[in-house]
């Protein structure tokens, strides 16, 4: 019947235990945390570049990087800051007064305030006490109010904290004028469960006139935990294209997006088309290869060769596909090879309006299935072998190291 639904969809049954916000802030890392993935490295001009083209698809914040840590970043920031895009631009900084400076230095209008929450990193990395972090913390925010920014409050390893501590910290930075509070899953522990129960708890010690999150991907869970936030009112989720960041990453921009628009039809205000040439970008300039297998983006997210996934996508996309591939700027892909079926060289040879008899397809078809089979794997595995080369030690080699070493004049040898 033509009224008769071909898919159900369960997500309104759960729509009464959301808690969404009227408005969603993307707020974009890839400058940042992307570019802290080892081996990564984003000249000013590529900045710009990237900048250019979130601030196009609709990307509301980014996060140009910490103008504090050389020469080169803070003209890396102040030229995206310049550049008149239609995103805000921020900056980050610790709490120490001459990052704030940097930061208003660079012309951004927006910056985030960092310093670690949990006992391991005061301990062991900060060597401060609880109260010394707070007056930090208050007197950091309290300058950049001064300074005319936009101030958003980042603990590292939030969810690792004492509750009581996060508590008496947001707090005061919230009364000290922060506008915004982050809270962050440094190295990505949380599960969606926990998370909820985490940030509903948070939201009823502390009231956050505006709650952001970052999540990352240690676990695999960072876009599962990012929508959960959301879930629970977060305004302003954190992202980087193609999961770039620490270690395995941080929540990606394509999957939080698409998550949000096409499982619980928040519109987000991004191009979503241009998320795909967007991510080309970021992988060209970054250096590291999209995952086959990497939803949305991926060389294989829309790609079809199975028998049976073929013949379904050619009778309904919808059999083997949630969403149409133009929808991000992709487009299908059948290939041909081992588990190619029949129907997908029907389909191929109507490419040249040519039609087949059964025999002759089945002899086709058999030749296909040989000559993929046959084929040798060496190009792969040099590729493999080279990538893992590439990868598996990013950044100055031991010779490249003790050779600047010499040279800057510091004695290798024994005193």
């Amino acid at each position: 019947m033509s009224d008769e639904r071909l898919v159900e969809d369960y997500h309104p049954a759960t729509a009464a235990q959301r808690h969404l916000p009227a408005s969603i802030v993307l707020w974009d890392e890839t400058l940042r945390d992307g570019e802290q993935m080892p081996g990564v490295h984003f000249s000013p001009e590529e900045k710009l570049r990237i900048a250019e083209r979130l601030s196009d698809a609709g990307v509301p914040l980014l996060n140009a990087g910490i103008p504090v840590v050389s020469e080169e970043e803070a003209r890396a920031v102040k030229l995206v800051a310049d550049a008149g895009l239609r995103a805000k631009v921020l900056a980050a900084g610790r709490t120490v007064a001459g990052d704030v400076d940097a930061v208003v230095r660079s012309g951004a209008t927006h910056i985030a305030i960092f310093v670690a929450a949990s006992n391991v990193h005061l301990r062991y990395k900060l060597k401060m006490t609880q109260d010394e972090v707070l007056q930090a913390s208050v007197t950091t925010v309290r300058q950049a109010k001064d300074a005319g920014l936009h101030v958003a409050y980042v603990t590292e390893d939030t969810v690792r904290a004492p509750f009581d501590f996060v508590e008496r910290l947001y707090r005061a930075v919230q009364e000290a004028g922060a506008d915004r509070l982050v809270v962050a899953d440094t190295v990505g522990i949380m599960t969606p469960l926990t998370f909820r129960w985490y940030l509903e708890e948070f939201v009823r010690r502390v009231r956050p006139k505006d709650l952001s999150v970052h999540c990352h991907n240690d676990f695999g869970l960072a876009t599962a935990n990012t929508l959960t936030a959301v879930e629970c009112g977060a305004t302003a989720p954190h992202v980087c294209v193609n999961g770039l960041g620490e270690r395995a990453g941080n929540a990606s921009l394509e999957e939080v997006v698409m998550g949000l628009e096409s499982l619980y039809g928040v519109k987000t205000g991004i191009r979503t088309e241009s998320l795909y040439e967007l991510s080309q970008l970021v992988e060209e300039l970054s250096g590291v290869p999209i995952a086959a297998n990497k939803a949305l983006v991926g060389y294989n997210a829309f790609s079809h060769e199975a028998g049976i996934h073929t013949h379904g996508i050619l009778a309904n996309t919808l059999t083997y596909e949630p969403l149409q591939p133009e929808v991000v700027g992709r487009r299908r892909q059948m290939i041909l090879g081992k588990h190619t079926g029949k129907a997908a060289l029907v389909e191929k040879l109507k490419e040249r309006g040519i039609t087949a008899p059964d025999p002759l397809l089945l002899e086709l078809l058999r030749q296909v299935k040989t000559e993929t089979e046959s084929r040798s794997k060496a190009d792969l595995q040099r590729f493999v072998e080279q990538y893992r080369t590439l990868f598996g030690r990013p950044g100055l080699s031991d010779t490249e190291f003790w050779a600047i070493v010499e040279a800057v004049g510091i004695r290798t040898g024994k005193a």
